[in-house]
């Protein structure tokens, strides 16, 4: 009797139309994301699989159909919030500077980084360099309460550092702390200010960077009618190679 009370036949058919909408052009998730959707609905499956076993398949049934109910409407709403829309930014002035703008945090001062910024500037008449460090704060609960008293000094010091080395290696740069809890926002708010020829976003590997994780560099790339650029910063690597 358990074996039949978990049977598939036995769950409704919007399980199915809840893995189509997961793969419907409308909702784009991520593979990090997939990830804790697939856990969550593993554990969702637990109470439906002990309702079913001890009360009544059809009970688990509904509450399966309402669990699934739930996570539909919250990817769809998520989905629609998190449509792109063009980034409102400044126009590029036909003045002869070539501008670049470059987003990073704890990478700002990779050699990575720099042979990128050393080789879109070479052979430039005239150019002008904003770089913008968004605090990253260390933890989820951090971010999300605005605790980054620690990350703010820290970022700006890594600012003033690779600013500093920009400036000795003869590039026009200035720098700024970023909005820390949209890397895209901090983006769209200095192109309201500097007109920038191009875009340079600089993280972690992708087993590091968050991100990458939360589709940082592909937000941009669809918001921005700037062309972006992402380095990938490997600072364990040129730890070692000194």
């Amino acid at each position: 009797m358990l074996f039949r009370a978990v049977r598939s036949s036995d769950l409704p058919q919007d399980a199915v139309g809840f893995w189509e909408i997961l793969d419907n052009e409308f909702v784009k998730i991520t593979e990090p994301q997939m990830f804790r959707v697939v856990v969550i609905v593993g554990i969702a499956m637990i109470p439906v699989i002990l309702l079913a076993a001890i009360v009544d398949p059809i009970a688990g049934a509904i509450l399966f159909g309402i669990e699934v109910g739930t996570a539909i409407g919250y990817l769809i709403q998520r989905a629609r919030s998190t449509e792109h829309a063009p980034a409102e930014v400044a126009p590029v002035p036909d003045d002869g500077v070539h501008r670049v703008l470059v987003v990073a945090n704890e990478t700002v001062g990779g050699r990575a980084l720099f042979a990128e910024l050393e080789q879109r500037l070479e052979g430039e008449r005239s150019s002008e360099v904003l770089v913008v460090v968004p605090p990253l704060a260390g933890s989820a609960a951090e971010h999300w309460s605005s605790d980054i008293d620690a990350a703010i000094p820290e970022a700006r010091e890594r600012l003033e550092a690779s600013c500093a080395a920009m400036r000795a290696a003869g590039m026009n740069v200035t720098g700024r702390l970023g909005d820390h809890h949209d890397p895209n926002q901090a983006i769209e708010d200095a192109l309201k200010v500097f007109p920038a020829d191009e875009v340079v976003i600089s993280t972690h590997t992708p087993q590091r960077s968050r991100w990458l994780e939360s589709g940082v560099i592909e937000r941009a790339r669809a918001e921005l009618p700037q062309p972006v650029t992402h380095v990938v910063v490997d600072l364990e690597r040129e730890a070692k190679e000194g």
